[in-house]
């Protein structure tokens, strides 16, 4: 026979069940300048990655660690670094990356030009600039090569990312 529980004790709600709390959307004056295009984000390295249809575009990073790293993460190739450049004087190679040069390229925060920038970028995007711009998954020809051709599968927008745009 079991025992009879105690009625006039009421569990305190366990800690681990409390709803985390988000974190802020770092920089979300960008999300703002895109929001027409219904972009979706979702969290990639600790960062917070800003897609548009099919193609990732952009990185929102604002972390206490690596801070050299910290703004808008441009999602581009090495061919398009020059003229990328010319637009955007403080661009640069993202560091933590470890490589000297990267596809991805990022608008520094600490620029004195990073709002500047990020909304100009912002355009860029709008305007559907092909410099900016990814398929997920998409490899360099030189990892084509490795995989001996074969196709790679393209992650698709999940169906509630209507209602998770702004959330990370």
């Amino acid at each position: 026979m079991s025992k009879p529980r105690h009625k006039d004790k009421i569990p305190a709600l366990d800690e681990s069940l409390q709803l985390k709390r988000r974190k802020p959307v770092p920089h979300a004056f960008v999300l703002d300048a895109i929001a027409s295009l219904s972009p979706y984000t979702r969290p990639m390295f600790g960062c917070l990655a800003i897609y548009v249809k099919d193609k990732i575009v952009l990185i929102l990073r604002e972390k206490p660690t690596g801070a050299a790293d910290n703004g808008v993460w441009l999602a581009t190739t090495e061919e398009h670094h020059e003229s990328l450049r010319r637009e955007f004087p403080n661009m640069r190679s993202i560091q933590l990356l470890g490589k000297p040069v990267t596809g991805w390229q990022v608008l520094p925060t600490d620029a004195p030009d990073f709002e500047t920038a990020a909304l100009h970028a912002c355009e860029l995007v709008l305007g559907g600039d092909p410099r900016i711009g990814k398929l997920p998954g998409a490899r360099t020809s030189r990892s084509e090569s490795k995989s001996g051709g074969k196709s790679l599968k393209q992650p698709k927008p999940s169906k509630s990312s209507d209602k998770n745009r702004y959330r990370q």
